[in-house]
């Protein structure tokens, strides 16, 4: 496993290079900033960086743009973010993001033990997730406080239960007696509103899903929304 470090402490930077490199991992570059970092990737891609939130020259958010940045233009390398904080107003692009495998957010004071940092940094290498419970909980606060369901109609919502239920478009189609070509609609307007990126595989039914089970009124606050009987078969 190759790895690059971005940190501004030396003192961390040095004693990570350290601990993975006396646990048989190569570190190829260990770095003070961003523009660095970015740097090295282009130069010889890893297979996973290990990226400060806080960087120079501000130490505010260069780090996880940076990491972000990799998200884009080096979808195969996997990208740890390590924070004392919860950045969330980044957290969700990163972890939500068209490139959403092989992505970690771990918090500094949360890591006590270097097996398990090791094996976290090993799945998200491999295209997995590492992602610390304070982390999800502070994210599904933040998407309670802004129900994206909000924005969706009476019948996209319907579509939405009855994708949360499993079904597809058809037995979709069928339940709320209209076209399989109007739930194909209404399932593209509910991934527009949700935020969801155009993909080349199924998880944005997925990632839908989930923001509807993570929605406080998804279960018992919302009530059942009534058939439409306004429209015939064709409704769209």
């Amino acid at each position: 496993m190759r790895v690059m470090i971005a940190e501004d402490s030396v003192l961390l930077r040095e004693g990570l290079t350290r601990l993975l490199e006396d646990l048989g991992t190569t570190v190829t570059a260990a770095v003070g900033d961003a523009e660095g970092l970015l740097r090295a990737v282009a130069a010889a891609p890893p297979d996973v960086c290990v990226v400060d939130v806080r960087l120079p020259p501000t130490f505010v958010d260069e780090g996880v743009r940076a990491a972000l940045v990799l998200r884009r233009q080096w979808p195969d390398v996997g990208v740890l973010v390590l924070s004392q904080y919860v950045e969330e107003r980044y957290a969700v692009d990163l972890i939500t993001g068209q490139a959403s495998r092989g992505v970690g957010y771990l918090l500094k004071d949360r890591v006590s033990d270097v097996a398990d940092f090791h094996a976290a940094l090993g799945r998200v290498a491999a295209g997995g997730t590492a992602l610390d419970p304070e982390v999800i909980t502070q994210l599904l606060v933040r998407s309670r406080r802004r129900d994206p369901l909000e924005r969706l109609t009476r019948r996209e919502g319907e579509v939405l239960r009855l994708m949360a239920e499993g079904r597809s478009n058809a037995a979709i189609a069928a339940s709320l007696v209209v076209t399989e070509r109007a739930v194909e609609k209404h399932v593209t307007s509910i991934f527009t509103k949700l935020d969801l990126p155009v993909a080349e595989d199924d998880h944005r039914r997925v990632l839908a899903v989930l923001r509807f089970l993570d929605s406080t009124d998804a279960t018992a606050d919302r009530p059942a929304a009534a058939p439409d009987t306004t429209r015939g078969p064709h409704d769209v």
